[in-house]
């Protein structure tokens, strides 16, 4: 009788999202969260920026992204790799260090005022950046009992929005508004009254004309302006430099458990049978390629509002900017709500509900328009807040040790954000897909598709997967 009654209660315990002896590791590693949320979001304006600064088409102005998210495709598998040859400190370190290093090359490319020069420095912090979050991630997960890992994930993940609104704060502070081009562009339209009666689109265009035209009759003063918006631009790359130059040293002293069984060099017949059973886990597979289209959806969204701001509704850069901090505050506060409805909601099932979310509002962002198209695109990121640590629990769940390897396929989904953005970019520098309305407007029909998948995801991890 006893015994029964001791096993009822043992059942009906809950099992807590983290125990005592890790919640200072848990504290120390979720301090890594907000650093790349932070050179996400720092990083999203310049491809607005060098636009204006180097005079280069939409385009060429989002191989910022694509370079930015190319490391993470390139550096994710030699970075398990290399976790599962030492520890999840290891790659922390080397994470943290590359991170640093991509961060202080601002210095020599914006001496040197080579575009590509930028995009080198970014494509080596990414790697860095892609060391840490195969890392973190699968070290969050195992610090607990697996039925909680989600929600573990999930709560440190809310970290990560607070570093993307520090980037966004410091990209509209102290480069936005600080950009010579941009007050060149605002004294233009201050000399053309009859601005005010056009549609935002065509001003947008004459101002980029008008700049166009400044580099041409004056050259030397518009190398002097783009010197000195480079200067503004590196700025905060060199502080982000100290500071992670300072948690490096931080995490080399700190003391962490090792929660991994095989903290040892793996050999060809282990990485080939690893790899054997993930390429056999239908949930997995899937999860990478919903993976892959949420990163690209959320750099997207993220990244043109600025041009959906400037176009449609005719804000500065500037304020567009702000509009995008407006977007993440929102992100926030959703992880949050979703985190806690996540002790009542499946996975699968909430993940499919906020991709139907994301698609109703992306057909407003794209039909609507104007200001009101605007608050469509902004009520996007509340959709968009939990759908990246769900998409990798449910695809994580109940692996092992295998989780460093399978996370390194999740983190390599990321390149998706260097994909997408471009053709993002061609869509707009075209003609519109939808009769008269802006092509800035018709472009989001690529994040409307990128939802779509997700939906199906999570369809599939609700109704099938059972997850």
């Amino acid at each position: 009788m006893n015994s029964t009654v001791e096993s009822t209660v043992t059942e009906d315990k809950k099992v807590p999202i983290l125990s005592k002896e890790y919640i200072v590791p848990f504290m120390i590693v979720a301090l890594l969260f907000p650093l790349w949320g932070f050179a996400n979001d720092v990083t999203n304006p310049l491809v607005k920026a060098f636009k204006d600064i180097f005079l280069i088409s939409n385009v060429e102005s989002s191989m910022v992204q694509f370079a930015f998210y190319l490391g993470y495709g390139i550096m994710a598998i030699p970075a398990a790799i290399f976790i599962r040859s030492y520890s999840y400190k290891a790659g922390i370190l080397l994470g943290l260090a590359l991170y640093a290093i991509g961060a202080s090359l601002f210095i020599p490319a914006s001496l040197t005022m080579e575009f590509n020069f930028f995009l080198a420095a970014l494509w080596i912090l990414t790697c860095g950046l892609a060391l840490l979050e195969t890392t973190a991630n699968p070290y969050i997960l195992s610090m607990g009992d697996p039925e909680t890992s989600t929600q573990r994930l999930n709560l440190a993940q809310a970290f990560n929005p607070i570093g993307s609104l520090t980037g966004m704060f410091v990209a509209s502070t102290f480069i936005l508004n600080k950009l010579q081009v941009e007050e060149f562009r605002a004294a233009e339209k201050a000399a053309h009254p009859e601005y005010t009666n056009m549609l935002p689109s065509v001003v947008d265009g004459k101002l980029t004309q008008a700049l166009t035209d400044f580099s041409v009759s004056n050259p030397t003063a518009h190398q002097a302006m783009q010197a000195a918006d480079l200067i503004t631009v590196r700025g905060p790359y060199v502080v982000i430099a100290i500071i992670v130059a300072i948690l490096f040293f931080i995490f080399l002293m700190a003391k962490l458990p090792r929660t991994m069984t095989h903290d040892h060099p793996l050999t060809l017949i282990e990485l080939k049978e690893t790899f054997g059973r993930l390429l056999k886990n239908s949930r997995y597979l899937e999860g990478v390629v919903a993976q892959a289209f949420y990163v690209g959806a959320q750099i997207m969204c993220w990244t043109f509002v600025i041009h959906y701001g400037m176009t449609s509704v005719g804000l500065s850069a500037a304020k567009a900017q702000g509009y995008n901090m407006i977007a993440m505050s929102i992100f926030l506060a959703s992880r949050f709500i979703c985190t806690f409805l996540l002790g009542f909601i499946r996975p699968g099932q909430l993940l499919m509900l906020l991709a139907a979310g994301g698609i109703i509002l992306s057909l407003g962002t794209i039909f609507i328009g104007g200001l009101m198209g605007l608050y469509c695109l902004l009520g996007i990121s509340a959709c968009m807040s939990l759908m990246f640590p769900t998409i990798y629990g449910v695809a994580l769940k109940d692996m092992g040790d295998d989780a460093s390897l399978a996370s390194a396929g999740l983190v390599m989904a990321i390149v998706g954000g260097a994909l997408m953005p471009p053709m993002q970019g061609a869509l707009i520098d075209g003609a519109s897909l939808i009769g008269e309305i802006p092509s800035v407007q018709t472009s989001f029909v690529l994040p409307l598709v990128c939802f779509l998948v997700i939906a199906v995801y999570g369809y599939r991890a609700h109704f099938v997967h059972k997850v």
